[in-house]
């Protein structure tokens, strides 16, 4: 007779079960906009600096030089403004930092989202003489 082989049935690797996340309802938060003339980023904190929220212009859908527009910017500040009702976010002090063109679009649109912004501030650092400049295009 010959010997028989039995195979154990291969077992599922044990996955850990997704973490859910943990909604915390805060009233008021920060929103960081960092605009620069490629990308714009908007991320949402609470007042200790912990992230709650984030997106950026091409996590949104935009590729290439569309993510430096100024729609790109107030589509990504729309979506960080919907998250944070979500949570229950009313009031918001804004930060921005960058020279981009989506500044203000970024700003309006947290406004228009029903998000009562209750202090801007431009937080752009400025070279004190520090490294030269790049040179000057020439079209």
């Amino acid at each position: 007779m010959a010997d028989e082989k039995t195979t154990a049935a291969p077992k599922a690797a044990p996955s850990a079960a997704p973490r859910k996340k943990a909604w915390r309802s805060v009233s008021f938060a920060k929103v960081h906009i960092q605009c620069s003339f490629n990308n714009t980023i908007v991320t949402l904190t609470d007042d200790r600096g912990d992230v709650l929220a984030w997106a950026t212009a091409g996590g949104s859908g935009f590729r290439g030089t569309k993510k430096g527009t100024p729609f790109a910017a107030g589509v990504t500040a729309g979506k960080v403004a919907k998250k944070a009702a979500e949570m229950g976010v009313k009031q918001v002090a804004v930060f921005i930092k960058g020279p981009g063109p989506g500044r203000e679009t970024a700003v309006r649109s947290l406004g228009s989202a029903g998000l009562l912004v209750v202090s801007l501030k431009d937080v752009t650092p400025l070279p004190h003489n520090g490294c030269r400049p790049p040179k000057a295009r020439r079209v």
